[in-house]
């Protein structure tokens, strides 16, 4: 099923929301951006409070790189994790679309209740 919103968003934008969520919805990759908010980490040290093998570890960063939310640079052996400037720009962007059409629905609802109410009052 589709809502007018989704359809707005067309193919590109809709894919990578969806990335967006899958990244966002596993807690250990949630914990990772966590540790990411206070600066750039390793895998080992993204990987270390989890007690997660680093394969394991390597695989939720390539989510979350797919995503968007992370970018990784290599200085020699060290793979080194930040979070991408803009990483919940499009998850903030969504939100506020569907936040903005239900405050316009309540709105709605407010309008019809005083318009209900004062044709009762009279």
């Amino acid at each position: 099923m589709s809502t007018g919103l989704t359809a707005e968003l067309g193919d590109a934008r809709s894919a990578r929301l969806d990335r967006l969520f899958t990244a966002l919805a596993d807690p250990g990759r949630r914990v990772m951006l966590d540790r990411l908010v206070a600066g750039p980490a390793s895998a080992s040290e993204l990987g270390r409070p989890l007690e997660m093998a680093l394969p394991s570890v390597l695989k939720h960063l390539a989510v979350l790189e797919a995503s968007g939310m992370v970018a990784s640079q290599k200085a020699g052996r060290v793979r080194t994790y930040r979070l991408a400037p803009d990483a919940f720009e499009g998850l903030e962007r969504w939100v506020a679309a569907r936040k903005a059409a239900w405050h316009a629905q309540f709105d709605a609802l407010d309008a019809y209740l005083a318009e209900k109410q004062q044709g009762e009052s009279r």
